[in-house]
């Protein structure tokens, strides 16, 4: 496969692409839960993921792939600085997350 044929196949937002970006950050929405002591932020990060997540299905359903792609992307960005920096309980989840493992 030429350099020219590889860029333009990972210059494309594929279906198969778009609902393995859903399935992951869906899994993620799941699994994140409020840290004690943390609810107020952890609260607006939940609520800003879920937003971006909603916004993604509705750009799918449009038939719009790439904003969908960008909105999962900012969704599981606010979910995964949430995770980052304690306010999220992923239980050390680092599949799913940006956490480290120790």
């Amino acid at each position: 496969m030429s350099d020219k044929v590889r860029f333009i196949i990972m210059d494309v937002v594929t279906d198969e692409k778009l609902e393995k970006y859903f399935d992951v950050t869906g899994k993620a929405l799941r699994k994140a839960k409020i840290a004690s002591g943390h609810e107020h932020p952890a609260s607006i990060i939940l609520d800003m993921a879920q937003r971006y997540y909603a916004d993604a299905k509705h750009f799918s359903k449009k038939g719009d792939k790439v904003m969908a792609f960008a909105a999962l992307n900012y969704a599981h960005g606010w979910l995964d600085c949430g995770a980052r920096l304690g306010i999220l309980d992923v239980e050390k989840d680092n599949i799913l997350f940006t956490v480290d493992d120790d």
